[in-house]
């Protein structure tokens, strides 16, 4: 990892239906373009640790909140009226708007988890905006990912499932009937389906070597916007549905090299989705580290020495 290190500059991009999406740049302002986008959906920047994967001498390191979260504005929980604007095309065109805001051609695109996802969606729709991938726990949102990491992997952690599960009513998934709660009218239904899908995001993800027992996010509103993020997402197959499903068209990435590095013990999200990306994928490259989870230290000790690998290639 780089030494760290601090935005010379930050923003917020105006978009349409009052959303401001807060940006930032850090790095080299004449170096190489790299887009990082996060996980969750709606886990935000954070405390800007990604900036440490890239050589701050080469690269022009550009950070997105996504729309919802972070430091843009508004949260999901407090415009719900609006959620239902918040889609994958919306994000695809968000980024596509700060590429222009910035003056960019092109860029090396950095993403975890659902931001692999996200980075994935984004390089199918704009091919030529895209100079490498890295991706790190990867994720392609099908309905069958989400079905796991909401049911499946409850033959790992049963209590932890029964909990969530408890008021399930028959034949709806339990991802759809989350998504419900955390739309009520009722504030207190909805904090109370927050701190259970907290409970078992805590435990599914449990195997990650940095896992600390605990809430996944200690402060409530946190808590709150991220489980209302996710689920609305994952009810809705991530809003990739019918011809935008990643993994059928995932040859077309054919001509942008990739590096896909996955943990071996990632109940949340197993080695069959990098797998079969990989294989599907030429000139795409499949590192998996057989003693961690969903990210870990050696995950990002390799993803650095793809995106220094990437530069060092001109």
């Amino acid at each position: 990892m780089h030494p760290p290190l601090e935005p010379f500059a930050s923003g917020i991009l105006s978009r349409p239906g009052g959303v401001g999406l807060y940006w930032e740049t850090s790095g080299n302002p004449e170096g190489r373009p790299a887009l990082y986008l996060h996980g969750g959906p709606g886990g935000g920047l954070g405390r800007g640790g990604y900036r440490r994967r890239f050589d701050p001498d080469t690269y022009l390191i550009v950070g997105l909140d996504q729309r919802g979260c972070g430091r843009s504005t508004p949260w999901a929980i407090d415009d719900l009226d609006h959620l239902d604007e918040n889609t994958t095309p919306a994000l695809l065109a968000d980024i596509e708007a700060l590429r222009a805001h910035l003056g960019l051609d092109a860029w090396l695109i950095h993403g975890v988890s659902w931001g692999s996802t996200l980075a994935l969606a984004y390089a199918l729709a704009h091919p030529e905006r895209v100079t490498e991938l890295v991706l790190t726990a990867v994720t392609t949102g099908a309905r069958s990912e989400i079905d796991w990491i909401t049911e499946g992997v409850g033959v790992i952690f049963p209590e932890a499932w029964a909990a969530l599960a408890a008021a399930l009513p028959p034949g709806e998934r339990v991802v759809e009937h989350y998504a419900a709660l955390l739309r009520s009218p009722d504030p207190a239904v909805r904090a109370a389906a927050a701190d259970r899908w907290d409970a078992w995001e805590s435990t599914h993800i449990s195997l990650d070597p940095a896992y600390r027992p605990g809430p996944s996010h200690e402060d409530s509103r946190t808590r709150q916007n991220f489980a209302t993020l996710v689920t609305h997402y994952w009810a809705n197959d991530c809003f990739l549905r019918g011809d935008e499903v990643i993994l059928p068209r995932a040859a077309a990435l054919a001509g942008i090299p990739g590096v896909l590095i996955h943990g071996r013990y990632d109940v949340s999200g197993p080695a069959i989705t990098p797998w079969l990306l990989h294989r599907s994928w030429p000139g795409s490259r499949l590192e998996i580290v057989e003693t961690e989870g969903h990210g870990g230290e050696i995950e990002m000790a390799l993803t650095t020495e793809a995106i220094d690998g990437f530069a060092r290639r001109g």
